[in-house]
């Protein structure tokens, strides 16, 4: 266990340097997409349909979504607060902001090097590192480690949260929600893309919904609280606050790292989701995939944190292990924060409430997952993998399921961070080399729009080389292999 905490720290303390450092850089190349073309971004969610080929961007942005929106709004959040203070929770809407930028790019290159197969749009990390730049061998590397990561590593983060909720609210053995969560999420895994995407499309909205109600409703309780929850944040996350000043970098530190576990933008687990969409225009995709980064971080996450926060519902630990302040004695960091919070409005119903908000959060996240999975899976074997592969890949997500559900927390935790940080490395770095593609597509984007027109990309019109789906007939509206 202090190997993994070792390597975790050693992993991602740079991490969140270039993380910050790439999204600024992203956003200025990109003059603030994630901010000026937000009316674009909600006409693209409410436009535009599914065909055989490809989703349409509403469920893409769902498929995103489902991944996006899970433990770490809930938990993650939490740990951020105990290890960062208040202060933490604005570093991590820093982070979303400058994260949309990241999204955007990842998301378009993505769409501009997809790939037909077997009739379908795939595509994502070692797609476009291979079409653009040209590393087959890198993109090998890549599907490696987010097959790892997806199949292996992350499960178990979702489901060991699940069960502990579940434990704190009612009590339940952890090997029964395990046994159970195993049995749900093998009855949708096995029926493919088609059958996890429609339960993405499905079960996203209402869980997002539900739980940004209740926040609000906890607010609104406590509402004579909020300027002084708010004021407490902002100074505690420059260093002005007299009990948080000491932990300043702390808070950095976990609010970056716990917004890219969250919203994973830079990482590349959107980017999947963002590929398999049927769109007229690269772009379009990528602004969608920018929105969705808001949806995560500074709806959702916000929402978990402001309830913590205005509650007193919570613990903060400095860096040398000593307490800060000690609001719940004897309570871990995760799901009992936010489970306390909304239980001083709705008493006794509240830790059960987030317990099946959590479940709803963590089942979607596990659904993406093995989609994620198995379009790695594809990208390795060049075409549909055969059946006994995607059966050994979806045993062993239900396999590492129901093993993380009865592991310990900070296993599991430290284990997925290493995941995460693992890709983000490969993944941010090559972004660095791919963000022009991503920026000619752009400025052709751009320059449609002033015309007054609706965005078809022409790839060769926007200067932009090896995008060999788009490039057959002229940018068509659904483009052919």
């Amino acid at each position: 266990m202090d190997f993994l905490v070792a390597l975790n720290d050693r992993l991602w303390d740079p991490l969140v340097v270039l993380a910050l450092g790439l999204g600024l850089v992203l956003t200025v190349l990109t003059r603030g997409v994630q901010f000026r073309r937000i009316p674009d971004m909600l006409r693209q969610i409410r436009g535009g349909g599914g065909t055989e080929a490809g989703v349409s961007s509403f469920q893409a942005l769902m498929l995103t979504l489902s991944s996006r929106i899970g433990v770490g709004n809930i938990a993650g959040v939490a740990t951020a607060i105990a290890a960062g203070g208040p202060g933490a929770l604005v570093w991590m809407a820093v982070m979303g902001l400058l994260g949309g930028a990241l999204a955007f790019v990842e998301a378009t290159v993505a769409q501009i090097y997809k790939r037909r197969v077997d009739g379908r749009y795939w595509g994502g990390i070692p797609y476009y590192i291979e079409r653009g730049l040209g590393r087959k061998w890198l993109a090998v590397v890549a599907a490696l480690t987010a097959l790892t990561l997806y199949a292996v590593l992350a499960p178990g983060v979702q489901a060991n949260s699940i069960t502990a909720a579940f434990d704190t609210a009612a009590g339940v053995d952890p090997w029964i929600t395990g046994a159970v969560l195993t049995a749900l999420l093998g009855s949708i895994i096995v029926g493919g893309r088609a059958r996890i995407v429609a339960a993405a499309d499905r079960l996203v909205p209402v869980m997002a919904v539900g739980y940004i109600a209740a926040a609000l409703a906890v607010l609104a309780a406590n509402a004579s609280a909020v300027p002084g929850a708010l004021r407490l944040i902002a100074a505690s996350a420059v260093g002005a606050d007299a009990v948080f000043g000491g932990i300043v970098g702390a808070a950095v530190a976990w609010g970056v790292r716990r917004a890219v576990f969250s919203n994973v933008a830079g990482v590349g687990e959107g980017t999947y989701g963002a590929a398999a969409a049927e769109v007229s225009h690269p772009v379009k995709q990528g602004l969608v995939q920018a929105f969705s980064v808001y949806i995560d971080t500074l709806f959702v996450c916000t929402a978990t944190g402001l309830m913590i926060v205005v509650t007193g519902n919570y613990n903060v630990t400095a860096p040398d292990g000593s307490a800060v302040v000690e609001h719940l004695p004897g309570t871990e960091a995760g799901p009992a924060y936010t489970q306390g919070a909304v239980g001083t409005l709705f008493a006794g119903a509240g830790p059960l409430f987030v317990a099946l908000a959590l479940a709803l959060f963590a089942f979607t996240a596990l659904i993406a997952f093995t989609f994620i999975a198995e379009t790695n899976l594809t990208y390795l074997f060049g075409a549909a993998p055969p059946r006994a592969a995607l059966a050994a890949l979806r045993g062993a997500v239900l396999a590492v399921t129901f093993s993380g559900a009865v592991q310990s927390a900070d296993l599991v935790w430290a284990v997925g961070d290493v995941g995460y940080a693992s890709l983000a490395w490969v993944n941010m770095l090559c972004l660095l080399f791919l963000a022009r593609p991503a920026l000619a597509a752009l400025r052709d984007y751009d320059a449609q729009r002033r015309q007054g027109r609706d965005p078809v990309f022409d790839p060769e019109a926007a200067g932009v080389r090896g995008a060999d789906l788009w490039e057959r007939g002229g940018a068509p509206r659904r483009p052919e292999a």
